[in-house]
């Protein structure tokens, strides 16, 4: 059967039935599924691939079940499908070398953190405040910080494990920042500056950052400045601007190109070199 043969009604009937939770329903499309074979995996990554969060999360569950799933062609497809959202990115992304991640247990534990700042959030709140208490939840309660002495250890760049080991570097540890913002309804965007990335805040009248690497630290643009200038680098506005999911992932596969070159391993800094190639070559493709 191709992809073609699947009527609209087909998979809208599909669509609808994906997060249902109830056990029987679950049973029947991994039945359907299942007879359905190839072209039910091209419909399921598709759904992976798409905008729409919760749809993804589940069909990429239909995957795991009927180990459809090859997580490497899943990130790759991921880069091609330009539908860049941080929190399915930086989930593929660590299925790549952690093919069993629970995507569930990770986002219960998002959940989890996001829910006790909205117990200790008093509205209305500003963005600084609503910030002082994502700071308060995170790096005290939680005890998340940063990996000072492992930096270049390969599993502070896997959401999974940062969540795990409460330690990152200052990309992974900005991510997991800005998805419990994301949850909070909090509008805040990933800063990629040279050498460093921050979260920045430009709801207010002066937009101020956060660092995640320095327990939340907030800065102002001349602290980052000043910061640029004593690591001998000449500061720009545009070191201040907002970066796109696409290279937030981008970066991330970067950064673990050169920690697993550190590491002695060439098979999977080769890997994501890879994945560097295959955003770069995207993004060219698209640009143009």
């Amino acid at each position: 059967m191709d992809t073609e043969k699947l009527s609209a009604g087909q998979r809208e009937a599909f669509l609808g039935l994906l997060d249902d939770p109830g056990a029987n329903v679950r049973k029947a499309l991994l039945a359907h599924f299942q007879d359905l074979g190839e072209p039910a995996v091209r419909f399921l990554r598709e759904v992976a691939h798409g905008s729409n969060r919760l749809l993804a999360r589940h069909a990429v569950w239909y995957l795991e079940e009927l180990k459809f799933n090859d997580p490497v062609a899943e990130f790759r497809g991921f880069i091609r499908s330009l539908n860049y959202e941080l929190e399915s990115g930086a989930l593929l992304l660590s299925r790549t070398v952690n093919p069993g991640l629970d995507i569930g247990a990770c986002c219960t534990a998002l959940d989890a953190i996001a829910g006790r700042c909205r117990e200790l959030i008093s509205e209305p709140a500003s963005p600084r405040e609503k910030c002082r208490i994502i700071n308060r939840v995170l790096f005290h309660e939680w005890g998340f910080h940063g990996n000072l002495e492992h930096y270049t250890d390969p599993l502070n760049s896997f959401l999974d494990r940062v969540l795990e080991r409460r330690k990152g570097i200052p990309i992974s540890l900005s991510i997991l920042y800005l998805l419990v913002a994301e949850r909070l309804e909090l509008e805040l965007e990933p800063v990629g500056m040279p050498g460093h990335f921050l979260v920045g805040c430009f709801l207010e009248d002066a937009p101020f950052f956060i660092d995640p690497f320095d327990r939340g630290l907030f800065r102002d643009a001349d602290e980052i400045f000043e910061l640029l200038r004593a690591n001998h680098l000449e500061p720009k506005i545009t070191d201040l601007a907002p970066t796109p999911v696409r290279e937030v992932l981008c970066r991330s596969c970067r950064n673990l190109v050169n920690h697993y070159h550190t590491t002695g391993d060439a098979a999977h800094a080769r890997l994501f070199a890879g994945f560097v190639e295959e955003f770069e070559s995207t993004h060219q493709r698209h640009a143009t």
